[in-house]
């Protein structure tokens, strides 16, 4: 068993790239997500050690001594960081020789042979679900034999082997949280819609809807959703409960926890037993029906990816959902109490000024009680990204983030500049929240909570200066 450390490497400033976060980027608020991703293998590894250093404001400095003291470093790496974890790799390979470094994530699970090239400091890749890859790895099975792999040999060739089936038993996984407890401080966790402090993992992977842009179901997690039994979540449910007495909401973070209704029903009645508020990603296609099981047994909040208020761009993007199905959906929610945070993109394929401006209408109508508002970000291996490159979308020299770590426009299109599309972020979120109506249900908010009031004022501190930098880099 080799000596492991599971490491996000420090990056930006606030920067929210961790191995939970969806779309890296620097956020209008502070939030991070779990590191799931590196958790779980971690979690298969005795003698682990995980360090999430954003989140723990951790500098290089920070880490020396436990990258001096490892023999395998797996660091998880994200398209919009990967430049950036490349150049830490280097510093630690100075550090210690001898160390053996591979990265993870859905960047060098679809570009294995491109990431070892641009990162000569990293030793191999785990493409594909990756657990049991790293696992092996750390086991000191020879690299040869490790399916999913991708390294260089000693002579430095690059060398890819079979591809690992995905995981059918999602059972044979260990929890996350005992991992949580082992290296993480909970505290340093923010979502901006979650009760602080939150905790998170996933119930199960993969996702059977087509969206063009998602980036796990392409890269990683493939389009069948497989699960854990409802027996499993409950009982690390229950144990989190106990290991973490000051969490206020626990979060399914599964692409769509909602795909499997009665799984769904069923994992909440057994939470009412335990006794816990929480949350979970959801289509807005709910019905009514197991909308009201889930609120009578403990749900708060969906977190709704609705997109578009356009029709047609959703056919573009194949979400698979009809506007009027959402419209009735969020009705259904607010008449029940279920708290909505809804997401946008704007900048998808169709996107023109009248349809941006459909969008902004729409969220206006069915009124979520917080909205994210997203740059459309075609990251390899999605079918965006290549829709992108054959039809000249992508402007030259486009990233996905900018030298501070904000998100960038990268897509433009004949009749809508990528100019005209960053901008309307901020128009968005401006028409959605400077409306009486809503200043008027966040102060009611504030006003009945000192703590609601003390956090709604920092993030509105945050939201400000967010926008000033986003308009100097405009």
């Amino acid at each position: 068993m080799l000596r492991t450390l599971f490491l996000q490497a420090p990056s930006y400033e606030g920067f929210d790239g961790g191995a939970g976060s969806r779309y890296q980027a620097r956020r209008e608020i502070r939030s991070f997500w779990y590191p799931t991703w590196l958790a779980q293998p971690a979690a298969l590894v005795k003698g682990s050690k995980l360090i999430d250093a954003p989140p723990h404001r951790l500098k290089f400095d920070d880490i020396v001594s436990d990258v001096k003291d490892r023999d395998l470093i797996v660091m998880h790496t994200s398209t919009p960081s990967f430049k950036s974890d490349a150049k830490t790799a280097e510093r630690i390979k100075d550090l210690n020789p001898s160390v053996k470094i591979g990265m993870i994530g859905a960047k060098v699970a679809v570009e294995a042979d491109l990431s070892l090239k641009e990162a000569p400091a990293v030793d191999f890749v785990a493409r594909n679900e990756f657990d049991f890859t790293i696992k092996e790895a750390a086991d000191g099975v020879p690299w040869k034999d490790i399916k999913g792999l991708s390294y260089r040999n000693e002579l430095g060739a690059i060398v890819h082997n079979e591809d690992r089936p995905n995981i059918e038993n999602m059972d044979d996984l260990p929890w996350v949280t005992p991992v949580y407890q082992r290296d993480l401080k909970i505290e340093n966790y923010f979502i901006g819609y979650l009760k602080h402090p939150y905790v998170s993992f996933y119930t199960g992977r993969g996702c059977k809807s087509r969206c063009t842009f998602c980036l796990w179901p392409q890269t990683v997690g493939g389009h069948r959703y497989r699960v854990r039994s409802v027996e499993d979540v409950a009982a690390e449910i229950k144990w989190a409960k106990e290991a973490f007495p000051q969490v206020r909401e626990f979060f399914f973070d599964d692409d769509t926890f909602t795909d499997n209704l009665p799984r769904a029903e069923a994992i909440a009645k057994e939470l009412a037993k335990i006794g816990v508020t929480w949350s979970c990603n959801a289509k807005a296609n709910v019905p009514r029906r197991t909308l009201e099981v889930l609120k009578d047994n403990g749900l708060r909040l969906l977190l709704v990816g609705y997109e578009s208020g356009n029709q047609q761009i959703l056919y573009n993007i194949k979400k698979g959902m009809r506007i009027e199905v959402a419209r009735q959906f969020t009705k259904d929610c607010h008449d029940l109490g279920i708290v909505i945070h809804g997401t946008f993109i704007l900048g998808l394929p169709g996107e023109t000024t009248e349809t941006i401006q459909e969008t902004v209408n729409f969220a206006r109508e069915i009124n979520p009680h917080t909205i994210q508002v997203s740059l459309a970000a075609p990251y390899p291996g999605t079918f965006l990204y290549r829709q992108a490159q054959e039809n000249g979308w992508l402007y030259e020299g486009a990233d996905l983030i900018d030298d501070d770590g904000v998100q960038i426009a990268p897509l433009h299109y004949p009749h809508l500049s990528h100019t005209q599309i960053f901008h309307s972020v901020e128009e968005f979120y401006k028409s959605f929240y400077f409306r009486p109506s809503k200043i008027a249900s966040i102060v009611a908010e504030m006003v009945a909570s000192p703590e609601m009031m003390k956090r709604r004022l920092r993030e509105g501190v945050e939201f400000f200066h967010f926008l000033r930098a986003r308009r100097s880099h405009a």
